[in-house]
């Protein structure tokens, strides 16, 4: 990830939460930040049938959880994996969004074997990941949480993200470690 890029998300989640007339503790609506980007959301099973991403999933778990698809009639689409969870889902289309915010390339389509693949640039992805996560859990919302006592658990059921999204940013924000030494005496 290049260097500052972790401070320039924080802000550019500020920002865009602000935009939405958000308060900094308050949770994100993904699909509104969607509709504010003019995005179109779709499940993937409005498009094909269910059977097809059952099948998939049981065969590559894992291999589909959502896509941003630039048409040429100029509307943007994301389109996400039914299977997966409401939280899943959200952290997934928060992951597309942040895509479209950081205005990161479009993936490519390869075609291998007579199977078509996205192609996918590793830093672009860590990036999306990281703006996702300053998006759905801003640091003053994980500070709340932890000063109350909530564990990543509690996060990701309250603010209905998956977990590996709220242990994510709880460990990686610093939160825990600001929280532990301003209940420790002599260290404010």
């Amino acid at each position: 990830m290049r260097r500052g890029f972790k401070a320039e998300a924080e802000r550019l989640a500020d920002r865009t939460r602000t935009q939405l007339g958000l308060q900094p503790y308050a949770p994100l609506p993904i699909r509104n930040l969607a509709e504010q980007l003019k995005v179109e959301i779709y499940a993937a099973d409005d498009l094909i049938d269910r059977s097809r991403i059952e099948q998939l999933n049981a065969e590559q778990p894992g291999a589909f959880s959502a896509a941003t698809f630039h048409l040429p009639d100029g509307r943007t689409v994301v389109v996400y994996n039914p299977c997966s969870d409401a939280c899943r889902t959200n952290s997934d289309l928060a992951h597309e969004l942040a895509h479209l915010l950081l205005a990161h390339d479009v993936r490519e389509l390869q075609q291998i074997a007579g199977h078509t693949f996205f192609t996918c640039d590793r830093d672009q992805e860590d990036e999306a990941n990281w703006l996702a996560g300053c998006l759905l859990l801003p640091r003053a919302l994980l500070l709340k949480e932890i000063y109350a006592g909530a564990d990543a658990a509690a996060v990701a059921q309250k603010h209905n993200v998956s977990l590996p999204m709220a242990r994510f940013r709880i460990n990686t924000s610093g939160v825990l470690l600001q929280a532990r030494r301003s209940r420790t005496p002599g260290t404010r």
